[in-house]
């Protein structure tokens, strides 16, 4: 009788397989949020990952990643804006591209916006874009001032 090892065993239902494989790798709250916001067809709302359909079918997929956005987005809103500015930074910091460069670009065209799931409530769309704004002048600020070490900051 052949012996093999199972690889990649899957979760019992779609929720905890994506956790477990693919959103536990992710080492932020605010990178999970922009990885689930990245998975929503922008013409239809609808949710889209591969693995997850084929392995669970596509409405159990649809469901898990609608929570798992959900989730998230709460989470994040739920986070000191301390915790929060400490989040930007990892994630900023973990990306191919220049942290200043991304802050200043989110900063100009708030694509930001689109990663708020469709059932948050306008208070709280309001709350994410309004900490989002002052998050992302805090980083360019703190980027500006890394520039310029010798700048005198007020006390």
């Amino acid at each position: 009788m052949p012996r093999f090892k199972i690889k990649g065993v899957l979760e019992r239902n779609a929720l905890a397989d994506l956790w477990k494989h693919t959103l536990s790798q992710i080492p932020n709250t605010y990178g999970r949020l922009v990885y689930l916001a990245s998975l929503r067809d922008p013409n239809s709302g609808a949710y889209r990952h591969y693995g997850l359909s084929a392995s669970f079918g596509r409405e159990d997929s649809l469901v898990a990643l609608r929570k798992s956005h959900e989730d998230t987005f709460l989470e994040w809103l739920q986070l000191p804006l301390s915790a929060k500015t400490a989040d930007l930074r990892e994630h900023f910091q973990n990306l191919e591209e220049n942290p200043r460069a991304v802050v200043t670009y989110l900063a100009r065209g708030m694509s930001y916006l689109g990663q708020a799931p469709d059932a948050a409530s306008r208070a709280q769309r309001r709350q994410f874009q309004q900490e989002m704004e002052i998050l992302l002048e805090l980083l360019r600020n703190d980027s500006v001032a890394a520039r310029n070490p010798g700048s005198a900051r007020p006390a």
